[in-house]
């Protein structure tokens, strides 16, 4: 029996490097679980062409949004291991709504093949012009004043910038209602038209509205405060250190790919981001280059479920 497994180890292995040598030999499909407009979405395109000429290959962006990302990252789960359907990775794909959602049809930590974590980005807090607020000292003290009478938009229920204010929520005593949206893009929409008072976002998204005065940013999720945002407080400064994390945006593919496969994405992905220009556009949107190993990026997968978990439990957090 023993002998007869390691048979079968040898000949998928050997059939495994075959595909990798001819791969890629036709067009490979990132998906991205969100709207289009949203920072993954924005990141997913960035790479797209630079990675494609880096494969040889064209790599086409595809959304499916849905479920607060879930929808995108199912299909992407239950897809065939050969390289040619991969997905946009996101914290809260990987780790808030599998932590706070039961009901999700896959495992993050076992039905994935990491391969490169791409950028990390920011987290924030803004607020539509009409907003009787400009800085967070007035924010908070208006949400004090006026517990229930305001909502928040998001990318979608169990994503996280759900899961991250409702952790601010409880940290901070403070009460606001949850419009869910299916994607950041449809969310940033409403809360620029005003039809929803403020988001708790991704910074890429929404930095180009906080540019042209349309949302007013008043809090932040990153180790420092930002050179493009120098005015603005980071959520540890605030005194709210748990909810001071940054997002990734990573590429991952369904379990079981070949290594030599997922080796090849990650070592273009890596040459992609090689290209000055493609680097600038990623960091222009406030995200900082990441591009790590297959290894560090399932262990970092593996982390922030870990903590979003921990969040759910202790802040008793449901979908309900």
């Amino acid at each position: 029996m023993q002998r007869r497994h390691c048979f079968v180890l040898s000949v998928l292995a050997i059939a495994g490097s075959a595909l990798a040598q001819g791969y890629p030999n036709k067009v490979i499909q990132l998906q991205v679980p969100f709207a289009p407009g949203g920072t993954t979405d924005i990141i997913a395109r960035t790479i797209a062409d630079p990675l494609g000429k880096a494969l040889g290959q064209t790599v086409v962006v595809v959304n499916k949004a849905g479920g607060g990302g879930v929808v995108g990252a199912n299909e992407t789960a239950k897809a065939v291991p050969d390289g040619y359907s991969l997905g946009m990775a996101t914290v809260s794909t990987t780790a808030a709504n599998p932590a706070i959602n039961s009901k999700i049809p896959y495992n993050p930590i076992t039905d994935f093949s990491p391969i490169i974590n791409v950028a990390a980005t920011p987290n924030i807090i803004a607020v539509h012009p009409s907003f009787p607020a400009t800085d967070y000292k007035s924010y908070i003290a208006e949400l004090k004043r006026s517990p229930g009478k305001y909502s928040y938009s998001s990318s979608g229920t169990g994503g996280i910038g759900h899961l991250q204010m409702e952790l601010y929520k409880n940290l901070s005593g403070t009460f606001v209602t949850h419009i869910p949206y299916r994607g950041a893009g449809p969310a940033l929409n409403d809360t620029v038209a005003g039809q929803v008072p403020m988001i708790f976002d991704n910074l890429p998204s929404a930095l180009p509205f906080i540019k042209d005065n349309r949302l007013i940013p008043i809090v932040v999720a990153a180790p420092q405060r930002l050179a493009v945002l120098p005015n603005v407080p980071t959520f540890k400064e605030v005194g709210l250190e748990p909810v001071n994390r940054m997002a990734f945006y990573g590429i991952y593919g369904p379990k079981g790919m070949p290594k030599d496969i997922v080796d090849k994405i990650n070592a273009g992905v890596r040459k992609a981001l090689e290209d000055p220009a493609v680097r600038k556009r990623i960091e222009d949107t406030g995200s900082l280059i990441v591009a790590n190993t297959p290894e560090q990026f399932a262990a970092q997968i593996k982390a922030e479920f870990d903590v979003y978990k921990r969040v759910v439990v202790e802040q008793k957090l449901s979908l309900d």
